[in-house]
């Protein structure tokens, strides 16, 4: 029985498999539905426009502008800045215009330094309006005018047409400007919008989408949606509202919130101990005395605070910038330098970033007696010269790569043969055909390129071609078929072969991931291109082929925490788009990971701006490269490796200088506290100046230390950070302690405790001995603090080591 059911399947002819393509679609609500009711030929009246322009608006993407002053005053906010400020009016009110001038400086130029790097950072919107057609054909009050694409409105009939770019969304309505129907459906590029390596077919009834490309064919379309509600606009009103506190942001506000509360709680309880103390001695406290008082304290509190915490961090990061930028990577926003470093999870689109974006002659099938140079060539020979369309570029490129004799052709001039007639390609009959003569056997032959249904059937059938072309199809690969009349004859057709066609990944991107693996940061792959297609890619990178599609994304019944998990555990996601690119890294991002975005297109850019670290590949659209953070000018991926690599050094500098800073700050301030408490010792107030600015100018050069890249993603840990400062604090405390004890009990040098810091009679020694101690001693603590280890298993820069040595 199982015999006779297999004989039964082999005598029927196989069928080729239709592979449906999945295209977002979403219904229209019933009443912009009845404004879809244009009569095609006659269009809008002039009323019915001015009455939707005032409804809809008008078809442009709107933006909020920041003013550039409400901007630059943002970046004097912050738990450090506020300090600073604060200690800014004091001084003023005072009178102490020395101190007054150098932290209003200090103020302005950490300030211009965040300003001037992140001004060009958010032009994403006008690059998302630069992609928009600037005019359009349309009807309206019964005749085809051209006018302002701003000015469409729902319900106007607009042309389409080979070239155009689309200028608003809108729905197809199968006829020509004539009114008769259309006999080829358009083929629309719509890669930049949701990452398809291949154009798609539109017929009747289906959508369009504003900023795609017509590549074929001409159809009138009904206006859907305009302006904001577009696809396009969507992604542009997800970039504008993307606008987060950046994780670096964060983190130094974190330590300085932890510095402000000590330093404050500390100079508060000294400035009323002092208080106290000048009341006891003069009986009645005048206003000289309180600003006396004031001013000590004022000092005090500037000498604490870490006011070049900002400007250290950022020269680091520009160094870092500076190193990228050799390499052909820019850095927009300086942050990002250190943010990479902790980047662990790197979402990729694969069109045009995993992916050449350029369809490509990939592994063909061939019929027994035929090779791949035989089918190249007559693939050639039936191929039209100089036509833009990417399957004809394909074939010819590999062609004149691959075949010797085709390797300085032009047109169909060939050695030994010559074209005597072609017929282009058809819609209709999807095929391209032409008659050659062979100058060396003396006879002419046809042959023909084509869709694989339609060569099959020209050859009369063949069931193993046709198995053949499904698997190609079941892969992702688009196939086209070659066949040439049997020597002697021009119409007994043979079957040479298949080509199959194939966006392929760059020749870096399978190194790239391997590598980013092996530094603990997992790539996973979001594209809008079809689930077969990626899963397919994803084979060919290395990459494990868990790729889901877009449903598992918007599942109704399942919770974040749940489509979080979804994101942590597959390799990748299909057919999405831009909203669920977003979403793909929001909910990442959920998991307390830092994420990654690469990406070249519009469908790219909202999730190039929420991302922690977004990443424009060469050769990208303006959108995506105004949306990132760090633009790749070199082609491939592989320079993303060296980013990751300088940023994980410039993280251990930087993490080294914060815990000698916030270190140096504790040391500093419990022992100016205990010391004026307990034993009346005050400094001049021009030594503590001294100690503030060189403790920060020598460690500038932190910046071109040598540093111990970790092999996994570096993390902020604050507790850590500041429980190891307050350790190694109290341990300075202790030793500046014993310093002035052994000055004063061994040898004998008076401590001049309970006179003022402008008192003549002031020995002057015990001072000198402390102030060295304190501005010498953090400084040698940095020694210890830039690696985890042992100091000796990276040795610092002769550079850095000059430097600290030649402060003391």
């Amino acid at each position: 029985m199982g015999e006779k059911a297999k004989n039964e399947k082999d005598d029927k002819e196989a069928q080729f498999e239709d592979h449906e393509h999945v295209e977002v679609s979403e219904e229209l609500p019933p009443e912009l539905e009845a404004l879809m009711q244009t009569e095609p030929l006659k269009g809008l009246s002039e009323a019915e426009v001015a009455e939707r322009t005032a409804r809809f608006g008008k078809n442009e993407i709107s933006e909020k502008k920041t003013n550039p002053l409400l901007k630059f005053l943002s970046y004097f906010t912050g738990a450090i800045a506020y300090l600073i400020e604060l200690a800014f009016i004091l001084s003023g009110v005072v009178e102490d215009w020395i101190d007054f001038g150098i932290i209003g400086g200090l103020l302005v130029i950490n300030a211009l330094i965040g300003f001037i790097e992140e001004s060009k950072a958010d032009a994403a919107l006008d690059a998302l309006k630069n992609t928009l057609a600037l005019k359009s054909r349309v009807f309206r009050d019964g005749r085809l005018q051209e006018i302002e694409s701003s000015e469409l409105v729902p319900g106007d009939i607009v042309a389409v047409r080979l070239g155009d770019i689309i200028p608003a969304d809108a729905r197809l309505l199968g006829i020509s400007v004539d009114g008769s129907d259309v006999e080829v459906n358009l083929q629309v590029d719509q890669s930049a919008l949701t990452g398809e390596s291949l154009p798609v077919e539109k017929k009747r009834g289906d959508t369009i989408y504003s900023s795609s490309i017509c590549k074929q064919g001409q159809m009138l379309a009904v206006v859907t949606k305009t302006g904001a509600n577009t696809f396009i606009g969507r992604a542009a009103n997800l970039i504008s509202i993307t606008n987060e506190q950046g994780h670096f942001q964060k983190i130094v506000n974190q330590i300085g919130n932890f510095l402000v509360v000590i330093t404050l709680t500390m100079v508060v309880i000294i400035f009323i101990y002092l208080l106290l103390r000048r009341k006891n001695e003069v009986d009645h406290l005048s206003k000289t005395d309180v600003f006396d008082v004031l001013r000590d304290v004022l000092v005090l509190t500037v000498a604490a605070i870490p006011v070049g915490l900002p400007t250290v961090m950022s020269v680091t990061m520009a160094v870092g910038a500076k190193q990228l930028a050799a390499k052909q990577v820019i850095v927009k926003r300086l942050t990002a330098v250190e943010e990479m470093a902790s980047v662990s999870v790197l979402c990729s689109d694969k069109t045009g970033t995993l992916t050449l974006n350029k369809l490509t002659f990939d592994e063909p099938y061939l019929k027994p007696g035929f090779t791949k140079e035989d089918l190249l060539l007559y693939s050639y020979l039936a191929s039209e010269p100089g036509a833009n369309d990417p399957i004809e570029m394909a074939v010819r490129t590999a062609a004149k790569r691959d075949v010797p004799l085709l390797a300085d052709c032009t047109g169909h001039t060939i050695p030994g043969f010559k074209v005597a007639s072609f017929v282009p390609f058809n819609p209709a009959t999807k095929l391209t055909q032409a008659t050659v003569v062979d100058h060396h056997a003396g006879e002419s032959f046809r042959v023909a390129k084509g869709a694989p249904q339609v060569i099959v059937k020209l050859v009369g059938g063949d069931d193993e071609a046709t198995h053949a072309v499904n698997l190609l199809a079941r892969r992702g690969l688009r196939a086209l078929g070659v066949a040439r009349t049997v020597p002697g004859t021009l119409d007994n057709w043979q079957l040479i072969g298949m080509i199959s066609l194939l966006d392929p990944p760059r020749p870096d991107s399978a190194e790239t991931i391997r590598r980013c693996e092996e530094m603990g940061v997992v790539v996973k792959m979001v594209t809008g291109d079809q689930l077969i297609i990626a899963k397919e890619v994803a084979g060919r990178l290395g990459m494990s082929r868990a790729i889901l599609d877009a449903n598992s994304l918007t599942d109704p019944d399942a919770t974040d925490a749940q489509l979080a998990d979804r994101c942590l555990h597959a390799d990748g996601f299909a057919q999405v788009i831009p909203e669920h690119k977003y979403r793909v890294v929001e909910l990442l991002q959920s998991k307390g990971l830092l994420v990654g975005m690469t990406g070249d297109g519009v469908n790219d850019a909202p999730a190039l701006k929420k991302a922690n670290v977004g990443i424009a590949v060469h050769d990208c659209t303006d959108a995506a490269r105004s949306a990132a953070d760090i633009v790749l000018l070199a082609p491939g991926l592989s320079t993303i490796v060296d980013g990751v690599l300088t940023s994980r050094a410039i993280f251990q500098r930087m993490r080294s200088y914060a815990l000698y800073r916030i270190t140096s700050t504790v040391h500093f301030l419990i022992f100016f506290f205990i010391i004026t408490l307990a034993f009346r010792w005050q400094m001049k107030a021009i030594l503590l100046i001294f100690i503030a600015v060189l403790n920060d100018a020598a460690t500038l050069v932190i910046s071109v230390d040598n540093a111990q890249i970790s092999r996994r993603p570096d993390k902020w840990r604050i507790g850590q950070l500041i429980t190891l400062s307050v350790i190694l604090g109290c341990f300075l405390t202790a030793l500046s302690f014993a310093v002035f004890f052994v000055a004063r009990d061994v040898f004998n040098i008076p401590d001049d405790a309970g006179k003022q810091s402008e008192d003549d009679t002031k020995d002057g020694r015990m001072e000198t001995i402390i102030y060295l101690n304190v501005s010498s001693a953090p400084h040698f603590t940095i020694f210890s603090t830039r690696l985890a280890g042992f100091f000796w298993e990276n040795l610092p820069s002769l550079t850095f080591t000059a430097a600290i040595l030649a402060t003391q």
